[in-house]
């Protein structure tokens, strides 16, 4: 396979690339150009470009950038792997994150730190104009079926209103692409046995979280209508890996890991009737979404939508059930009640062929989470 070619200098004020072959040599009928360095035949999709003076990366196109990446919700479970994964690959990067669920630890130290809430404009205004990011990857969200439904004003706040903030921000900046993390777990609602949700498939969302993720995703198509902001939203399946927080309500592979590995008793909620084997889950190793992003991010994703998932459905017995094998624990395995809010069934389909290549087997990514909470 024939290796990009790498163009991550900077230009020099006022200069201009004239020709394609400047960029990437003998590359063929390789796309590469941009409107506002002088090529006014193809369209740039990252209009910031000039006033950065940086080469930039078109879809398609075999041309590798070392951008400026904000990413929002940076110090979390998924948004701290995608600020690892950034930095390796050369990319400057700027975490914001309030602290509220992340943790300070899990900001890779080559990046710059702000702690600060989405929901204040202020702070929002304040870095993305000081950063000025190429890409925003926007992570940050209350993620908490159960806390949305409890406090859906407060889910509202977090997800549409600070993320109205952040895209607002991004307009008057000319930031150039917002990578998106949705819920491909909630906003399909119930899926029918035997069935796989697909990006045909119209949203259902019955829970507030779902309906805020949602919102989004129509907020982004106006934006793009309004203000030229190009996005790409990534519909995630139930996303489990290192990292993951066993504290709190959702994540129920960290929950299950960290109590089986205590020895403590671990509980399946009920599908439908207290007892039974529990919800249905699209189970996605952190690794493949650390992967959607990256590919995003750097232009080789074009569609502007994708689900992030296995493709397979898991009951939450069969998960615990699995776990314990791992662990070799002796924890007992009770029941509760379905939980309000809750899909019963939640299975995604990734496409044929899956844009991304095949997922981790759950198999796989259960093994290495085990061998993580060991420590």
């Amino acid at each position: 396979m024939q290796q990009p070619h790498i163009a991550s200098r900077v230009l020099p004020p006022g200069r201009r690339i004239r020709a394609p072959s400047e960029v990437v040599g003998n590359h063929g009928a390789t796309r590469v150009g941009c409107v506002r360095v002088g090529h006014p035949a193809l369209d740039c999709t990252f209009p910031k470009c000039l006033k950065s003076q940086r080469l930039i990366r078109l879809p398609g196109a075999a041309i590798l950038v070392h951008m400026q990446i904000l990413i929002t919700g940076g110090a979390g479970f998924i948004g701290s792997h995608v600020a690892d994964a950034c930095l390796e690959a050369g990319h400057q990067v700027l975490v914001l994150d309030d602290l509220s669920s992340g943790r300070r630890g899990n900001v890779p130290a080559k990046a710059t730190f702000v702690k600060g809430d989405i929901r204040d404009q202020g702070t929002v205004e304040g870095v993305v104009g000081e950063f000025k990011p190429d890409a925003i990857c926007h992570q940050a969200a209350q993620t908490s079926v159960a806390v949305s439904t409890r406090e859906p004003v407060r889910d509202a706040e977090i997800n549409i209103v600070g993320t109205l903030h952040l895209l607002n921000a991004a307009v008057r900046q000319g930031v150039g692409h917002v990578v998106f993390a949705s819920t491909g777990g909630a906003i399909y609602g119930e899926v029918p046995d035997g069935q796989r949700a697909s990006l045909a498939r119209a949203p259902v969302p019955i829970s507030p979280y779902a309906c805020s993720k949602f919102a989004v995703e129509s907020y982004l198509t106006a934006y793009a209508h309004q203000s030229g902001l190009r996005s790409t939203v990534l519909r995630y399946a139930n996303v489990y890996g290192p990292r993951q927080d066993p504290h709190g309500e959702a994540g129920v592979v960290a929950i299950f890991c960290q109590r089986l590995l205590a020895g403590d008793p671990i509980r399946v909620n009920a599908k439908k009737q207290e007892g039974d084997d529990g919800c249905i889950r699209d189970y996605v190793y952190i690794a493949d979404v650390v992967r959607a992003n990256m590919a995003a991010l750097s232009g080789d994703l074009v569609q502007p939508m994708i689900n992030v998932c296995s493709g397979a459905g898991t009951t939450t017995m069969q998960l615990a059930q699995t776990l314990k094998g791992l662990t070799s624990s002796s924890s007992a395995i009770g029941f509760g009640p379905k939980r309000e809010g809750d899909v019963e069934r939640s299975v995604l389909d990734p496409g044929e062929p899956p844009p991304l290549g095949a997922s981790t087997p759950l198999s796989t990514g259960l093994e290495a989470t085990v061998a993580w909470f060991r420590g």
